[in-house]
């Protein structure tokens, strides 16, 4: 018998357009085992989890599961075999309880309403045989990311799931929740499931990890024990040469103040206060970071600097000039400023068009892109091309659709974009985000070239890491509020970030001073 509980041999995936998204890829997995699957974006690890969960038929290749051979696998059946996905963006219905969720489609009934007894009694056995104890009975929009990450958990657990794939599942959370899901996963593996564990943060999988595969363009280039491999050999592995993740940079050199907020209010529709008198200030020359658990306002203060939103309150200056009034985003770039949203395909670039509409989207009726209302194609196609070498986009060229490239490569299209638009303000929100290694290294060091050229820069991040050794001051928000402000960075934690952000400390006025 294997001692694999997962095999997947020779996995080829050939879309009808033509893209290779795995070539000949393998994959083993032990039982009992958590297992990192690394790689670049790119690389093929989402497509092969989607084929082992039955999202996406392989074009070639065998999957063989608890020894048996798949056939005609499909999500249903990987449910049915014990197989569960908890994805990096949660599939809850936030105005149910956490109950409600995790047996929605599997209700126990009592006449013609759900029985909420037996329902409760269900998931609170689920919960405390593997120690991940949840608020049953509180709607999933009023509990914290790391419970509701728990919360799907749970779900895959409910469902039989004995294999559990979790897709980047650190990447919202606080230092003190990564902690507890690390716990719980440990609890999980020691009762006999297999956790596979795709992530970026290559501390993270010497911490947890038992064994490793990277896959890098498509293929499997290795596999190891994590105890026998150091980061900087899974880096390697995994963009194909050295990285270096150090940021050196020099002293920040901050000038006149280009952003000013002052007294921000914001009531969602729901009615819900999301900014309660928030004010800050970015200077030219530095890069200030925002700290902060999802749904703490962040979206929202980034929205009314931005021209997205209209605050219900308070003042919007840029490089002085008072945009309360303005409610058009194009108003805001007009004033000198760039955006990198947290959403690239959403606000960020449009899918369908190609790299080099991607990257004139925002200059198109300037020249030397247009004369006269004429757009100048040889203008567009050059300016691309130069964009894709300086900013290493991997395409097969610029007449490509932003579509069929891979997550870090759009964002690159979207950073290139915005780092040539000759804006003295950046906002970037979750630059990072879901993209690999080299990518994520390349934009933070352009981060902290463009605030030496004299920018200013206003980093909102989930990640901690790179808040710390990107940004010269910080913030941190929670309930809406600014709790803790930081113009040393040098001392500060992940823990003691984690502490403000969870609302377990909140510094005073006078510890925060005058300054933002």
């Amino acid at each position: 018998m294997s001692e694999y509980v997962l095999e997947m041999r020779n996995i080829w995936k050939v879309y009808p357009n033509g893209v290779t998204a795995n070539k000949g890829v393998d994959l083993k997995v032990k039982k009992g085992e958590i297992h990192a699957l690394l790689g670049e974006n790119g690389a093929g690890k989402s497509t092969l989890m989607k084929i082992l969960f039955g999202f996406e038929r392989a074009t070639e290749g065998e999957i063989y599961y608890n020894g048996e051979k798949l056939e005609n696998h499909t999500a249903d059946k990987a449910i049915e075999l014990g197989i569960g996905m908890v994805h990096q963006h949660f599939m809850l219905v936030p105005s149910l309880t956490v109950v409600e969720n995790v047996v929605l489609g599997m209700e126990p009934t009592k006449g013609f309403s759900i029985d909420l007894k037996k329902a409760t009694e269900f998931v609170e056995k689920e919960m405390n045989k593997y120690g991940l104890p949840v608020p049953l009975h509180e709607k999933v929009k009023d509990i914290s990311v790391g419970m509701k990450q728990r919360v799907e958990i749970i779900k895959t657990l409910v469902r039989g799931a004995d294999l559990i794939i979790l897709d980047e599942p650190t990447a919202v959370l606080t230092p003190q929740e990564t902690v507890e899901l690390f716990k719980a996963l440990k609890n999980l593996t020691a009762a006999g499931k297999t956790v596979i564990f795709i992530t970026h943060k290559l501390n993270e999988v010497k911490e947890i990890a038992d064994r490793i595969t990277v896959l890098r363009r498509g293929k499997t280039v290795g596999e190891a024990e994590v105890k026998n491999i150091t980061e900087k050999d899974m880096s390697r592995m995994m963009v194909g040469r050295d990285v270096d993740l150090n940021i050196e940079k020099k002293p920040a050199q901050p000038g006149n103040v280009v952003l000013e907020v002052k007294n921000l209010h914001f009531t969602r529709n729901d009615g819900v206060k999301m900014l309660k008198g928030v004010s800050l200030a970015l200077r030219e020359g530095e890069i200030l970071g925002i700290a902060g658990v999802e749904g703490n306002g962040q979206t929202e203060l980034v929205d009314i600097i931005t021209g997205m939103e209209k605050p219900e309150d308070g003042e919007i200056f840029v490089f002085g000039k008072n945009m309360k009034d303005s409610d058009n985003p194009h108003e805001f770039r007009k004033a000198g400023m760039s955006f990198i949203p947290a959403d690239r395909m959403i606000w960020g670039a449009s899918k369908e068009d190609t790299i080099e509409e991607n990257l004139i989207s925002d200059r198109f009726y300037k020249e030397p892109f247009s004369k006269r209302g004429v757009l100048s194609y040889k203008a567009i196609t050059e300016n691309a091309k130069k964009m894709i070498k300086e900013f290493d986009i991997r395409t097969d060229g610029p007449k490509t659709a932003v579509k069929m490239l891979s997550g870090g490569n759009i964002q690159k299209v979207v950073v290139a974009r915005e780092f040539t638009a000759n804006s003295k303000i950046i906002i970037a929100d979750q630059p990072t985000r879901g993209i690999d290694i080299a990518a994520a290294d390349f934009i933070r060091r352009r981060l902290v070239k463009e605030r030496d050229n004299g920018v200013g820069v206003l980093l909102v991040s989930a990640d901690l890491t790179e808040l710390l050794e990107t940004s010269d001051r910080i913030v941190v928000m929670y309930h809406g509020e600014i709790v803790a402000k930081f113009d040393d960075v040098s001392q500060l934690t992940e823990t003691i970030l984690g502490e403000y952000m969870l609302g377990i400390k909140k510094m005073s006025a006078e510890e925060m001073g005058d300054k933002s």
